[in-house]
């Protein structure tokens, strides 16, 4: 069985020592880079944009999973590409032809993968599952971080399970939001393959041990 992933969200590092963070990430036992770039119109928040992107990607050693929250997606599919993104999601409520989005993010040479957010249902994804390479389930209302984890999660991974088996598709299943050592270990149990975590590592004493440990749990 294949080992499951943990993605820590630098949304949550600290901004005024970013190096130092991203160097932590890549000296942990951490997987990927999880990297949300809101634009304040599909989310009531703003992130960072493709500089501070640009100087993240200089520096990390691993997987970079780019989570779009913003509105026309396609306009930036290449330019992310060009910034070093590895995995490029987009959230299914922000395109309008997901399958031409999903087709011109392979051709840029990245992995697809298609957001919803808690209150979008997984059959949406009916049609198009076996050219997703990944979901990420919003188990918060996407724009902030800290959130609380929302309970329906664990049906929606069921589900979305369920749809990938009867699709015969190989897709993975990445959890965003409110992930901690409390529920780790039922969302793994429920089909999930990819754990973002944010402030639950970043605010930790020891993020270098929680990530270890986030990692063992997924895994036991």
């Amino acid at each position: 069985m294949a080992s499951k992933l943990i993605a820590p969200s630098v949304l949550a590092a600290d901004f005024a020592n970013l190096q130092r963070d991203i160097e932590m990430i890549n000296a942990s036992e951490a997987d990927w880079f999880h990297i949300d770039i809101m634009d304040g119109v599909f989310v009531p928040n703003i992130s960072f944009g493709m500089p501070v992107l640009k100087a993240i990607t200089k520096h990390t050693k691993k997987t970079v999973d780019v989570h779009l929250m913003i509105v026309n997606p396609d306009q930036y599919i290449q330019t992310f590409a060009d910034l070093g993104s590895d995995i490029l999601t987009v959230h299914y409520e922000a395109c309008t032809h997901l399958n031409r989005t999903l087709q011109a993010i392979k051709a840029a040479g990245m992995k697809a993968g298609v957001a919803l957010n808690p209150h979008t249902n997984i059959n949406v994804l009916e049609d198009t599952i076996n050219a997703i390479d990944m979901v990420c389930i919003m188990s918060v209302n996407p724009g902030f971080g800290g959130q609380s984890f929302i309970e329906n999660t664990y049906n929606k991974v069921k589900q979305l399970k369920h749809l990938i088996t009867k699709k015969g598709a190989s897709t993975l299943i990445e959890i965003d939001g409110g992930v901690t050592n409390k529920n780790a270990k039922q969302l793994v149990d429920a089909g999930a393959d990819v754990l973002v975590a944010g402030s639950y590592v970043f605010g930790a004493e020891n993020p270098t041990e929680t990530v270890k440990d986030l990692k063992a749990l997924a895994n036991s």
